[in-house]
């Protein structure tokens, strides 16, 4: 399947309202993990959205890879939390601005064309730790007491896996939010909301003011931060565009992928004031649930997304996360490579890329940092060659017992 231009998406009303719908469900998607990043980075929630909303439509613009979503991700958090923790949330700017410059220069090197090195079976863990790590963040949300919370997730997985059987124009996920929201608020039910998780007010914030001093001091507390969020950005981005390059059977451009990430890591830092990269989870919902195809999807993602964060952000507080866990349970079970686990690929498969697999698996579950499982792994892949082939050599060296007479 080739990528649409966007010229053939204007020509044509139905591959229009098609990216358009594929970009409003990935925009819903978006809001659950983004505000789960506010609570990992120590930032309000509504700092992130607006951030969110400058990466994914900066990143239709300048990003390598059509249809892929970019906001504030989980894994970016992990590594500026602990800078805002002991020094606070000014010194994200400068760290966010370091990191930008650095995965520019990463293009300009031509650092972004390593990642086809990267061997099938680290990709295979990285796709499957994913799917663990998106699952397990939505057990909260739907894991409890409440017969109604459990009924709502419920309902929701059965429109969006049993509507696209009779109905295919509308993206079933959507019909899902619109129609258990209706029913919550309607009933008078109370449940766990999108407004429970911070502050929702409307309205537009400024430009990130430059609070900390522009000397050595500060450079030393945002160094380590900056080269982590750079690294951690590019690898999930680089890495992300490869499975959507595997998945719609097209090629990217990741050089042009991470001068745009650099670039659009700047503009979110000066207005929003964070962070992010490419999200796989929910690139997963508009390429696979929204069948989103080119720049338009991603584009009227942000814009859905402005919208509910500024004009609609009271509709927006009362969507039940219930209902969001219920599509983020699905796009992890689509997103788990399932037959990689399959027998007769066990079997087929050489023991070191079953192992290489399982390290990257365990690396990226038990630190939640999908950077350090991808290495992991990639070390595993490097050690367990060397060492069979040291094995081979001693073997062959090893002179054979003489014969008994």
């Amino acid at each position: 399947m080739s990528n649409i231009s966007s010229l053939s998406i204007l020509r044509s009303p139905s591959l229009l309202t098609r990216e358009i719908l594929a970009g409003v469900i990935t925009a819903l998607a978006l809001i659950p993990e983004v505000i789960s990043f506010s609570v990992i980075a120590g930032v309000d929630p509504k700092v992130s959205l607006i951030a969110s909303v400058v990466l994914c439509l900066s990143m239709s613009f300048l990003g390598g890879r059509p249809a892929m979503v970019t906001a504030a991700a989980g894994s970016v958090a992990l590594v500026i939390g602990p800078m805002v923790h002991v020094h606070g949330v000014a010194y994200i700017l400068p760290a966010v601005l370091l990191a930008g410059i650095i995965q520019i220069l990463f293009a300009l090197c031509g650092m972004a064309k390593l990642m086809r090195f990267i061997p099938q079976s680290v990709m295979t863990g990285f796709v499957n730790a994913l799917g663990i790590l998106i699952f397990f963040a939505q057990v909260p949300h739907f894991w409890s007491r409440s017969p109604l919370i459990v009924a709502l997730f419920a309902a929701t997985i059965l429109i969006v896996l049993w509507l696209p059987r009779v109905m295919k124009s509308i993206p079933s996920p959507l019909v899902a939010v619109v129609l258990l929201t209706l029913f919550t608020v309607t009933s008078g039910q109370t449940l766990p909301t999108v407004g429970d998780a911070g502050s929702m007010s409307g309205g537009l914030p400024g430009l990130t003011p430059w609070l900390v001093p522009f000397n050595l001091q500060t450079l030393q507390i945002i160094w380590p931060c900056a080269l982590s969020i750079a690294f951690v950005g590019l690898m999930e981005s680089l890495l992300t565009a490869k499975l959507v390059d595997d998945l719609t059977a097209t090629p990217s451009n990741k050089t042009r992928e991470s001068a745009g990430l650099g670039i659009a890591n700047m503009l979110a830092g000066c207005y929003g004031g964070i962070a992010g990269c490419a999200m796989i989870g929910q690139t997963i919902v508009n390429v696979e649930m929204g069948k989103g195809r080119s720049r338009a999807s991603t584009i009227a993602a942000a814009l859905v997304l402005l919208l509910l964060v500024t004009a609609l952000s009271e509709v927006m507080a009362k969507i039940p996360m219930a209902v969001l866990a219920g599509i983020m349970v699905i796009v992890a079970v689509k997103t788990f490579s399932w037959p990689s686990l399959q027998p007769a690929t066990l079997k087929r498969a050489p023991w070191p890329e079953t192992l290489v697999m399982l390290v990257t698996v365990g690396a990226t579950v038990s630190t939640g940092n999908l950077a350090i499982g991808v290495l992991a792994g990639i070390i595993m892949m490097a050690i367990v060659p060397a060492r069979l082939k040291h094995r081979a050599k001693l073997k062959a060296e090893t002179p054979s017992p003489a014969p008994e007479k």
